[in-house]
């Protein structure tokens, strides 16, 4: 696409809203995604219900894709004591390479230029980004948004804080078909880490966890790790020898930082995990890349409209993005010291068991409202 109007770095939930919003306003789009679709992703695969209005705007059914209703939430020790209590909002399951899927082809009818490409380098000069790729290739437009995930070399180019410091993290991700609740989404504790298992579509489940180096290297293998560690859980053990697991290898990310990040770095525009990521234990990554897309494009469009200046999408963008999530991080991180060590977290579930008021409010400080 020649003279495009936006390149967008990443084809996740984020990159393909602010795509679609883009596309859709007659905009012309050009998103870089260095896998080919559809793949997989490590991810919960849960989304908060906060999305529903907006994603009708786009006229995305969840429903129609098979998406699974979740109405209730269950916290488990690595004991196995166990917290439940009802979902605010509630929200559905479905899998990553199910929704990006269906997003891309979206944005394909909408004439979004989509290449298969990996981004090495970004630089702004004169109003204007060149953006250039492994194969030599270069494209320029006057806005770039940053979609492309948790991590990636690109973060190291722009020479962002959060990446000079190793993070212990790693998570993995299987889908599995198993006896469990449809409507139920479920946080198992275990030593230095936790896992989610919810409904997705096709009677499956998604079932991830987060973990850390130490924990993987002290047992060699994730196999052994899992065999050793989470399966002390009763809960972990069931879902280990009563499910059929559809992976022939589980899904692994390294190195996930839950550091403070910032929004806009060298004028481009991050969105969804990018820009910040909440801990899994809260959830909602998916409704929040969402919503980051959605409020980027409004940003974006009044830019390209003339309506305002770079420094007023950059500043209107920083402030909405911090109104709307700043705070739902803040609680994550504070919530994830509960859990994954096995004192702290027989403690915190036995107590918030007895307090579910003090459970609402968590899960009301880690949601957002309707959009």
């Amino acid at each position: 696409m020649q003279n495009p109007d936006a390149v967008i770095i990443g084809g996740g939930l984020a990159g393909l809203i602010t795509a679609l919003q883009l596309s859709g306003q007659g905009k012309k789009v050009v998103l870089l995604e260095k896998k080919q679709f559809p793949f997989h992703k490590v991810c919960g695969e849960y989304v908060s219900n906060e999305v529903l209005p907006y994603l009708g705007q786009l006229g995305i059914n969840p429903v129609r894709l098979g998406a699974a209703s979740i109405t209730q939430f269950a916290l488990t020790s690595p004991k196995g004591n166990v917290l439940r209590t009802p979902l605010d909002l509630g929200g559905f399951g479905i899998s990553r390479y199910t929704l990006d899927h269906h997003l891309y082809t979206i944005a394909l009818a909408q004439g979004v230029d989509v290449q298969q490409a990996t981004v090495t380098d970004v630089q702004f000069s004169g109003g204007q980004f060149l953006v250039s790729m492994t194969d030599g290739q270069q494209v320029q437009a006057p806005i770039v948004v940053g979609a492309y995930g948790k991590r990636s070399a690109l973060d190291r180019r722009l020479d962002r804080e959060f990446f000079t410091a190793r993070s212990p993290y790693l998570a993995v991700k299987y889908h599995v078909r198993t006896q469990l609740p449809k409507n139920e989404i479920t946080l198992h504790n275990f030593k230095d880490g936790y896992a989610g298992i919810s409904a997705i579509e096709e009677d499956k489940f998604c079932f991830c966890y987060l973990t850390t180096r130490q924990n993987l290297k002290a047992h060699g293998t994730i196999v052994s790790m899992e065999n050793e560690v989470l399966q002390k859980n009763p809960f972990l053990k069931d879902i280990f020898q009563n499910s059929k697991f559809l992976y022939p290898q589980p899904e692994v990310i390294n190195e996930i930082s839950f550091a403070p990040k910032t929004c806009v770095e060298n004028h481009i525009l991050m969105t969804g995990d990018t820009a910040g990521l909440i801990t899994p234990l809260c959830g909602n990554g998916m409704a929040m890349a969402i919503h980051s897309g959605k409020l980027a494009s409004e940003q974006i469009l009044r830019f390209l409209n003339g309506q305002q200046t770079r420094q007023q999408m950059e500043q209107g963008y920083t402030r909405q993005w911090q109104r709307q999530f700043g705070a739902r991080l803040k609680t994550g991180r504070l919530v994830q010291r509960l859990f994954g060590h096995p004192v702290l977290s027989e403690l915190a579930v036995g107590s918030l068991r007895a307090m579910p008021k003090v459970v609402q409010f968590i899960m009301r400080k880690t949601h957002g409202q309707p959009f």
